[in-house]
Protein backbone atom coordinates (compact mmCIF):
# COMPACT_ATOMS: atom_id res chain seq x y z
CA UNK A 1 0.00 0.00 0.00
CA UNK A 2 1.15 3.50 -0.84
CA UNK A 3 0.85 6.39 1.65
CA UNK A 4 1.34 9.08 -1.05
CA UNK A 5 -1.77 10.87 -2.39
CA UNK A 6 -2.68 10.23 -6.02
CA UNK A 7 -1.03 12.46 -8.62
CA UNK A 8 -4.34 14.22 -9.36
CA UNK A 9 -4.58 15.38 -5.73
CA UNK A 10 -1.15 17.05 -5.82
CA UNK A 11 -2.10 18.99 -8.97
CA UNK A 12 -5.21 20.34 -7.26
CA UNK A 13 -3.25 21.66 -4.29
CA UNK A 14 -0.55 23.30 -6.44
CA UNK A 15 -3.21 25.20 -8.42
CA UNK A 16 -4.50 26.86 -5.25
CA UNK A 17 -1.13 28.25 -4.19
CA UNK A 18 -0.82 32.03 -4.26
CA UNK A 19 1.64 33.86 -6.49
CA UNK A 20 4.51 35.53 -4.64
CA UNK A 21 3.89 39.13 -3.60
CA UNK A 22 5.47 41.77 -5.87
CA UNK A 23 8.71 43.27 -4.62
CA UNK A 24 8.36 46.94 -3.77
CA UNK A 25 11.24 49.36 -3.39
CA UNK A 26 11.43 51.70 -0.41
CA UNK A 27 13.94 54.28 -1.57
CA UNK A 28 13.94 57.40 0.58
CA UNK A 29 13.18 60.65 -1.28
CA UNK A 30 15.99 63.12 -1.91
CA UNK A 31 16.16 65.62 0.96
CA UNK A 32 17.68 69.08 0.43
CA UNK A 33 18.06 71.75 3.11
CA UNK A 34 16.10 74.84 2.07
CA UNK A 35 18.95 77.18 3.05
CA UNK A 36 21.31 75.30 0.74
CA UNK A 37 18.69 75.29 -2.02
CA UNK A 38 17.98 79.02 -1.72
CA UNK A 39 21.69 79.90 -1.56
CA UNK A 40 21.11 82.93 0.66
CA UNK A 41 18.50 84.38 -1.69
CA UNK A 42 14.82 85.03 -0.91
CA UNK A 43 13.66 83.80 -4.32
CA UNK A 44 14.80 81.26 -6.90
CA UNK A 45 13.38 80.08 -10.19
CA UNK A 46 12.84 76.42 -11.00
CA UNK A 47 12.31 75.24 -14.57
CA UNK A 48 10.10 72.13 -14.73
CA UNK A 49 8.98 70.69 -18.06
CA UNK A 50 9.62 74.04 -19.74
CA UNK A 51 7.59 76.03 -17.20
CA UNK A 52 9.17 78.51 -14.75
CA UNK A 53 8.16 78.33 -11.09
CA UNK A 54 9.27 80.69 -8.33
CA UNK A 55 10.16 79.48 -4.87
CA UNK A 56 10.10 82.32 -2.34
CA UNK A 57 10.85 82.58 1.37
CA UNK A 58 8.50 84.81 3.35
CA UNK A 59 9.61 87.03 6.19
CA UNK A 60 8.01 84.48 8.53
CA UNK A 61 10.20 81.68 7.15
CA UNK A 62 7.52 79.95 5.08
CA UNK A 63 8.07 78.74 1.50
CA UNK A 64 5.76 79.71 -1.35
CA UNK A 65 5.90 78.00 -4.78
CA UNK A 66 4.13 79.88 -7.59
CA UNK A 67 3.90 79.46 -11.35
Amino acid sequence: MSTHPPASASKATSATQHAPAPVTSTIAPLRVDSAALMGGQRMLEIVHLGEVYRLQTTRFGKLILTK
